[in-house]
């Protein structure tokens, strides 16, 4: 039986007063109700710890389908871990052993992968074979003298290492960590403790308007633009896959990101078989084996207030969405597992949220930038991309609107075959919403992508969902166009069924965050946990974290949250050494 066949509460709950109220299950609040009910040394009763969630599934950015027709899994949300994020690592290959089976995600062989920029097409080792011959590749960017012949990835770690070393302060403390044994390689021996050391001490050294500055108070932006010019900004911004990695963030957040994430060649990433929101199903069934334990989806939190008297501290305001009611819930302790956007959905005129009196909260809830994301998930009645790889994997590169497509691979039982045809984030998303509304609002019928297949593999059970969630035609047609154009064929087909998911909507506002500069972002980060002292009102998620964009930095705000604040002790399972960040 799948762990994704768990049952929920769609109704009002009977139990209208709890202990612990987590609003939210995505994976940090799935995690804080399982953390707390099955701590080793005092577990609270499952029945005083219970989570509300708006919308009719768990998971929140992760979320797996399988399209029809295939028993393979696509990814409309996160799609992998790194071994090094001990706490997901561990419940996929420890904790959860015998619930989840860990894979590799594979990359690919860039000999084989295209990138097309600027109406060039080529391999993205193209720049590896030019170095190894001694040569410099020519693109179509202008790049400074220096800069010529860096790969993306190349370029980056170029721009980080001349940062760091031009500060006689990290050379002093940190140099031997960091090295250049020759051109085009740069090494970096820093881990997360270290570097958050590094970040608010930085201090940028190059003659220029940003002379003597601390890099945490300088965009990412201005500073690559300031390192290789305006157009090596937009070779990097092109080349390297995501427009969020450049956009205006806060410069020294995006070091080890950079070099840690995206630059380092010895990085792996791995993912779970089936699907890699079984992690959020994991965490909800292990919680849900617990006497009392509820999920109540469907019901979603509009505001709380105080209440002064009787036995509890809060009284929480939902809204049933199948009922059509309101109703409400007395807590003493509120874990808002939830990113920005659904914060700012709430009702900001509370005690908690008041816009006049509460601006500490509000500033601090601005610190991080909503990063629009998009994808399309395509099946084919074959995998056409054989003819151009001879690899089953990993993910193509262009400055044109889908950005990035990745072979997801072929259905082992026939030839169905799935394609990430387009992930894109930053201003291209604006490029496919428009398509994607295509008729809305004109009074004209939205024409949708109809499913097509020669085998008969569309059932009619699965027909509403994916209506729901098909592309528009002109979106479909939009998309193949800039695949064909990516890999330089005419000759491929069209999908026989999409799916299509954009995370800038309303509750989520973006796939995944980023800190904005001239914030003291390890105050931040401890302020946002437990907002206001007297309160028993606790933040948690991805959004905030040293780790944005990915699972590890939910869980690993969660873990100091549950540690700081519910007095609960490092899990058994948990190295008592492993840095959980500011």
């Amino acid at each position: 039986m799948s762990i994704k066949n768990i049952k929920y509460e769609k109704s009002i709950p009977t139990n209208k007063a709890v202990e612990v109220a987590i609003i939210g299950a995505g994976v940090s609040g799935l995690y804080s109700a399982y953390r707390l009910t099955n701590d080793a040394d005092s577990p609270l009763p499952a029945d005083q710890v219970q989570i509300f969630e708006m919308s009719d599934r768990i998971g929140g950015r992760l979320e797996s389908v399988e399209l029809p027709g295939m028993t393979i899994t696509g990814e409309l949300g996160g799609m992998r871990y790194m071994t090094p994020q001990k706490i997901v690592a561990t419940l996929i290959e420890e904790v959860f052993k015998d619930e989840l089976t860990s894979i590799p995600f594979p990359m690919g062989d860039n000999a084989y992968l295209f990138g097309y920029f600027r109406k060039q097409r080529l391999k993205m080792n193209a720049w590896e074979e030019a170095q190894a011959k001694g040569e410099k590749l020519s693109t179509r960017y202008c790049l400074n003298d220096d800069d010529i012949g860096y790969s993306a990835d190349q370029l980056f770690n170029k721009i980080v290492y001349d940062v760091l070393v031009s500060d006689p302060w990290f050379v002093k403390k940190y140099g031997s960590l960091v090295s250049n044994p020759k051109t085009y390689e740069y090494q970096f021996q820093i881990h997360r403790e270290q570097w958050n050391d590094i970040k608010p001490n930085l201090t940028y050294n190059f003659e220029g308007p940003y002379f003597g500055l601390k890099v945490n108070d300088i965009g990412f932006w201005n500073l690559i633009k300031d390192q290789v010019s305006q157009e090596g900004f937009r070779f990097l911004a092109n080349a390297g896959g995501y427009y969020s990695n450049t956009i205006n963030w806060n410069a020294a957040e995006a070091f080890p990101y950079m070099v840690g994430d995206f630059s380092d060649a010895g990085t792996q990433y791995k993912t779970i078989k089936g699907g890699y929101d079984l992690i959020a199903y994991a965490l909800a069934d292990a919680y849900l084996k617990k006497e009392g334990a509820n999920i109540c989806i469907g019901n979603r939190l509009t505001t709380f207030s105080k209440q002064t008297s009787g036995n509890y501290k809060y009284t929480l305001e939902f809204f049933n969405e199948t009922n059509k009611t309101s109703w409400t819930l007395e807590t003493n302790k509120l874990v808002l597992a939830m990113p920005r956007r659904s914060l700012e959905l709430l009702d900001q005129n509370n005690f908690f949220f008041d816009q006049n009196s509460q601006s500490v909260l509000q500033k601090n809830m601005a610190s991080v930038i909503k990063e629009p994301s998009l994808k399309i998930l395509m099946g084919f009645e074959y995998p056409w991309w054989v003819d151009d790889f001879d690899t089953k994997a990993g993910h193509s590169i262009t400055d044109l609107p889908i950005r990035q497509c990745y072979y997801f691979g072929t259905d082992p039982n026939d030839s169905h075959s799935m394609l990430l045809g387009s992930y894109n984030d930053m201003r291209t998303v604006t490029f496919w919403q428009a398509l994607a509304n295509s008729g809305k609002h004109t009074g004209k019928t939205r024409k949708l992508f109809q499913p097509q297949t020669t085998r008969k593999v569309l059932t009619a059970s699965f027909d509403d969902k994916l209506q729901s969630n098909q592309a528009t035609l002109v979106m479909v047609r939009e998309a193949m166009a800039q695949l064909r154009e990516l890999h330089g064929r005419e000759d491929i087909p069209s999908p026989y069924v999409t799916w299509y998911k954009d995370w800038s909507e309303d509750p989520y506002g973006g796939g995944y965050h980023a800190w904005k500069a001239n914030y003291n972002i390890q105050e931040v980060m401890k302020y946002m946990r437990n907002p206001n002292k007297k309160e028993h009102i606790y933040i948690c998620g991805e959004a905030y974290s040293d780790q944005q964009g990915w699972v590890e930095g939910a869980f690993c705000v969660a873990e100091r949250m549950l540690e700081e604040h519910f007095d609960l002790n490092r899990p058994k399972w948990l190295d008592s050494d492993y840095y959980l960040g500011w």
